[in-house]
């Protein structure tokens, strides 16, 4: 082992873990990563909770109990990720509290068959808060055209907000000012800015998948040689865009009054393509104020064998800039493949949304008790 994760900590880059389920909750496996592998947070999404509870470890109980009740299968859903969610808030809350809010954060995300629904996602997310009750929770919204304004709102009311998939420098644009609207908003209405938390959700490995794809298809050596390029390259001027941002005038009235920085946080960060080194979306990211959300693999990779040799963003922008234009020269246009890779990320997570109320629904009518 080396001692990766703790450089990578220390150079200002937040670990957190991609994935939550009940028994990495009750086996102790969650607190373990926080204490020996500098996990300060957790993120989860559709997917993540469908695979946790149709692999049923851990739920039967609370599963039995609902069905006794005849509750809806939504309703189901909702209770059984919101205590996940809330029990490891209460494991991460002493780092939260030791951060001043920062990290010790846990992720849970609005119905994604709402992200082109404005006031159903501001709603969604108000009651997601409610329900959950921690103050170290964040509530992820889609960052669709529909999110922004529901970003601004949620924002604007106090709550703090994980903005996820985004796969466009424009669209991130877009993001970080509607965050700097909500806390416009927030600060109008006398609340403490200082309590409000963000982050930028930007992901990386699919934009590589799907760019990757389009050079195979051309197959000359000139765009061999840009393979497992875009995506690094991305993430790299979304970071030079995101110093742009909070160096600005608008920022610093905002910070003058108590207000955070939304730090940008690297998503989809497991390496999908065997020639790459499986840690090239952690150490070809290290930048101060960033997050680095981990599948497990990409974590014990992290800790085994990452190359942590400090920043590897800064001073990189000509170079990214020039690997994107020479992506785009190829005839690769960089528009349509975020725009393809957002619509993709919408309908998976909506996809597995709906198999984990499938699951449920299964296992509600299982557990149903017998009548009389």
């Amino acid at each position: 082992m080396t001692d990766a994760l703790k450089r990578l900590s220390d150079e200002g880059v937040a670990i957190w873990l991609d994935d939550l389920s009940r028994k990495r909750i009750t086996s102790g496996n969650l607190a373990e990563l926080i204490d020996q592998q500098h996990v300060v947070g957790v993120t989860t999404n559709p997917t993540i909770f469908q695979k946790a509870i149709s692999g049923g470890d851990g739920y039967e109980q609370q599963l039995t109990d609902l069905a006794a009740r005849k509750v809806t299968v939504e309703e189901a859903v909702r209770m059984i990720t919101t205590a996940d969610v809330r029990d490891a808030a209460d494991i991460l809350r002493p780092v939260f509290d030791a951060t001043g809010g920062k990290d010790g954060r846990v992720s849970i995300e609005v119905d994604p068959r709402l992200a082109h629904n404005t006031r159903a996602t501001v709603a969604e997310a108000r009651q997601l808060a409610w329900l959950v009750d921690r103050p170290n929770t964040l509530i992820k919204i889609p960052a669709t055209k529909a999110g922004l304004p529901a970003i601004t709102e949620t924002i604007g009311n106090g709550i703090s907000v994980n903005v996820t998939l985004i796969f466009s420098l424009e669209r991130y644009r877009e993001v970080m000012d509607a965050y700097l609207s909500g806390l416009e908003k927030a600060k109008e209405r006398g609340l403490d800015l200082s309590k409000i938390h963000s982050v930028a959700s930007f992901f990386v490995s699919r934009v590589d998948t799907e760019i990757d794809k389009r050079i195979d298809a051309l197959g000359t050596d000139e765009a061999k040689a840009l393979r497992g390029k875009a995506a690094v390259a991305n993430a790299r001027l979304a970071y030079q865009t995101y110093e742009e941002v909070f160096s600005s005038d608008r920022w610093s009235v905002l910070e003058n009054a108590g207000a955070n920085k939304q730090r940008p946080l690297w998503a989809s960060t497991g390496v999908k393509d065997k020639a790459y080194k499986d840690t090239m979306y952690v150490d070809d990211l290290v930048a101060p104020n960033t997050v680095n959300t981990m599948p497990e693999a990409t974590l014990e990779a992290t800790e085994e064998r990452g190359q942590i040799t400090g920043d590897t963003i800064s001073g990189t922008y000509e170079q990214a800039r020039a690997d994107l234009d020479a992506i785009e020269q190829l005839g690769i246009k960089y528009d349509d493949v975020v725009q393809l890779l957002e619509d993709e990320g919408v309908d998976k997570f909506e996809a597995s949304w709906n198999d984990l109320l499938k699951s449920t629904e299964a296992e509600l009518k299982r557990l149903a008790p017998a009548e009389g």
